[in-house]
């Protein structure tokens, strides 16, 4: 099929650090033709950056709201773009996704799916009633949703390997100062959502969750708070969730590491024990290790010892995602980054910071 023409909204860190790299990845099958951003400056500079990354011969067409007759309404109106990537502050993403949507184009969107989840339902509601059944593909970001890593685990999950799913642990502290170049960010340094780095950052730990586990997350009971001053208004959450299935977990969200060591040492990983076995996910330059650890039996099957055997994945969620977008606009469609699955992503969240430790009906919450 012919090669996609897309546009990226927003010039920031994760759209030159990681969108460009994977759509470099993709080679013939994309290619990028404009970027939006507010500021000239912003988007001049993505756009340089994008023609030396890319290999461009001709650097991206620049929009911005500096000039009217480069303005995001200019490049959506442009017939020989078929898709937006928006990567964009968490808060303005709804209306830009609404408007690239009008305009005809297929939406590819950060994570999360809105700021809350009434924003999040009536982006769904109105995307499923007007412009889905126009033929266009909307889809959200959730690379942790594409990621081989998890799928590997799934895969020995639902293999028997480990027998049947009883209880599981995720972790994930993480150190954040004045010095980040994510702090520094301005709607990260002020955050106008709730949670802040727990709603940014916390989803991908929950869709690893969906990913993984073979029963829906259910109900959690949840307490927030806050461990550092500059990063209101939350940046911890421990939690308690049960699964449809029975089985049940704990999952440790927090970027309020006093020190880097705190953050370091904290063991962050995703751990799924069950009848039979156990297994551990964990990530480091770039990679997913998945340990599995079998029980091992004898012709009587009795307990002998166990057994390990290792899965290494290099994370390409990233990449993975945009090819199965640009493969949904063609109706290819697998599934992944559907947005009403990454809508509880962001009821979980919404859930942990206000349960105040009373159980809260996830799926109830996340029903559109």
């Amino acid at each position: 099929m012919p090669a996609k023409q897309i546009a990226i909204l927003g010039s920031g860190i994760f759209a030159t650090e990681a969108h460009l790299p994977a759509i470099a990845a993709l080679g013939d099958a994309v290619q990028l033709k404009a970027v939006y951003s507010r500021s000239n400056k912003s988007a001049a500079g993505f756009a340089r950056d994008a023609q030396a990354i890319l290999k461009l011969a001709h650097a991206l067409d620049v929009y911005h709201d500096e000039d009217p007759a480069a303005s995001l309404d200019v490049l959506l109106a442009r017939p020989d773009i078929d898709a937006v990537i928006v990567v964009l502050p968490i808060t303005v993403q709804p209306a830009i996704i609404l408007k690239a949507l009008a305009a005809g184009k297929h939406v590819l969107s950060e994570k999360p799916v809105a700021p809350n989840v009434s924003q999040g339902r009536a982006l769904i509601k109105e995307y499923e009633a007007k412009h889905k059944p126009r033929g266009l593909v909307w889809r959200v970001a959730e690379n942790f949703e594409a990621e081989p890593g998890y799928r590997v685990a799934r895969r020995v999950i639902e293999d028997g390997k480990i027998g049947k799913v009883a209880f599981y642990n995720a972790r994930v502290v993480n150190y954040v100062d004045e010095t980040s170049k994510w702090y520094n960010t301005p709607w990260r340094t002020v955050p106008q959502y709730q949670g802040g780095f727990l709603l940014d950052g916390g989803v991908h730990t929950v869709a690893s969750l969906r990913m993984v586990l073979p029963s829906a997350l259910k109900t959690v009971s949840a307490f927030a708070s806050l461990a550092k001053d500059i990063l209101p208004p939350h940046d911890t959450i421990n939690a308690i969730v049960q699964n449809a299935d029975g089985s049940h977990g704990l999952v440790e969200l927090s970027w309020g590491a006093p020190t880097a060591s705190r953050a370091a040492l904290a063991g962050n990983n995703l751990t799924v024990t069950g009848t039979d076995g156990w297994l551990e996910i964990t990530r480091a330059d770039g990679v997913m290790r998945i340990a599995v650890r079998t029980v091992t039996r004898d012709a009587h099957g009795k307990p002998t010892g166990e057994a390990e055997e290792v899965h290494e994945e290099r994370e390409v969620g990233i990449e993975r995602e945009i090819a199965g977008f640009l493969r949904a606009t063609d109706g290819d469609d697998d599934g992944v980054d559907a947005p009403r699955s990454t809508l509880i992503d962001v009821a979980f969240i919404q859930a942990a910071l206000n349960s105040a430790g009373a159980p809260v009906d996830l799926v109830e919450l996340a029903k559109v």
